[in-house]
């Protein structure tokens, strides 16, 4: 039977294919980031389609926003649940993220295969780019999740934290510890929790079973890793356990790859930046990063394999969450001590991602005026200009060619 919506109608089911078709152009055309793809899929899926109304959408929103985990992707996976079950939301991921990760797969091909001064200048070109946007993201965030001092604050101790700890384990360090703080100095108001209810088609059986095989992997893993000796299970670990501490947004992945891959010396800091500055210029989800890491590794089967295995690994943990999370979503979020504790832990985030625009965003790449002159520009463009990702992302590119040294 098709489920209620709230305005009195009912929600058609769809089919698989549909889902697949809309979400294929849309990671086909999605520039500009996680918030503005949740611009498109609110214009083609509440208001074009009508496959939801706005009111759902934006409980699915704010579902997927509290869950750590891309949140346009899981967005994108719930709204293929919703209309056409699990293979609808098999294929919204897989028409929304493929486009992206191939794109990225190519550029590290070519990049891998090409040498001499104009590559050499693109790769810096998009090394400075990352400055800008992982700028811009820190200034952005700023902005939206730390509005005052507390949350502030909490900023600053995850940034020490990091410092003093350093590595992974200072970043989920400080994550926790942004929580905790969360629950002492960011007290939601209950009367700002939100009263109507979803209809979420996910029973509490398949939500259990869903957040069981997250737990298990998170740590099984690593176990697995350690007593098979397998640099692929190695590689599955780094990207899974990266994809499953992402709170705040797609730019935080950034750290928590670095810190997983730069360190041990599977893939060079150089490498690893210019290739996070190409997923600035493709649409889709920047999670498909993820991809453009695996094909170039030093551990584990690299190529398209190694793409795919990285791919899976790092958005298996949000998805999983998002179905884990969807039974007890209508209780979950009029909890007061959730909602502060995800205050904590986004404040938190910010500090850990500026800790990553300095190192080893800034340290690796500004090391001159002309570099720091181009990341400068491509931050004012993008900030106050407003211009688009990707087009800075050209712009940088096109002037690294002309100016490297």
């Amino acid at each position: 039977m098709p489920a209620a919506r709230r305005d009195g109608g009912t929600r058609r089911p769809g089919r698989p294919g549909e889902v697949f078709r809309a979400f294929l152009l849309l990671g086909l055309t999605s520039f500009g980031g996680p918030v503005a793809h949740l611009g498109y899929f609110r214009h083609e899926f509440v208001t074009r389609r009508r496959w939801l109304t706005e009111a759902d959408y934006a409980d699915l929103v704010a579902l997927c926003q509290f869950l750590p985990g891309p949140a346009s992707s899981q967005v994108g996976f719930a709204l293929g649940l919703l209309r056409a079950g699990a293979w609808g939301a098999a294929l919204a991921w897989i028409a929304f993220t493929l486009p992206s990760a191939l794109a990225l797969v190519v550029f590290a091909w070519g990049a891998s295969l090409s040498t001499g001064p104009v590559v050499a200048g693109l790769v810096y070109g998009l090394k400075v780019a990352a400055v800008a946007i992982v700028a811009q993201a820190v200034w952005g965030m700023a902005k939206s999740l730390c509005p005052d001092r507390r949350r502030a604050g909490i900023a600053l101790g995850a940034v020490v934290t990091v410092v003093l700890v350093g590595g992974h384990l200072g970043q989920l360090t400080a994550i926790l510890l942004g929580i905790l703080a969360g629950l002492t100095l960011c007290q939601a108001d209950e009367a700002a929790a939100p009263r109507e209810v979803l209809s979420l088609p996910v029973s509490p059986r398949v939500g259990g079973i869903a957040l069981a095989a997250f737990l298990a992997l998170l740590g099984g893993l690593p176990l697995l890793a350690l007593a098979a000796a397998s640099s692929t299970l190695d590689l599955l670990d780094a990207f899974y356990r990266a994809g499953a501490l992402v709170f705040g947004g797609g730019h935080v992945v950034l750290p928590l790859l670095e810190a997983e891959l730069v360190p041990p010396g599977w893939v060079s800091p150089e490498t690893f930046l210019a290739g996070y500055g190409a997923a600035q210029a493709v649409p889709g989800p920047l999670f498909t990063f993820a991809a453009y890491l695996g094909s170039l590794l030093a551990i584990g089967p690299g190529g398209l394999i190694g793409a795919a295995l990285a791919l899976v690994a790092i958005f298996v943990p949000g998805l999983l969450l998002v179905v884990a999370a969807m039974p007890c979503w209508n209780r979950l979020r009029h909890w007061a001590a959730a909602r502060s504790a995800m205050r904590g832990a986004n404040a938190a985030v910010v500090g850990i991602l500026g800790m990553a625009l300095y190192d080893p965003v800034w340290t690796s790449v500004i090391l001159g005026p002309e570099s720091f002159a181009l990341a400068l520009a491509g931050f004012l463009l993008l900030v106050r200009w407003r211009l688009p990702a990707w087009a800075v992302v050209g712009l940088l590119a096109v002037l690294g060619m002309l100016i490297a040294p």
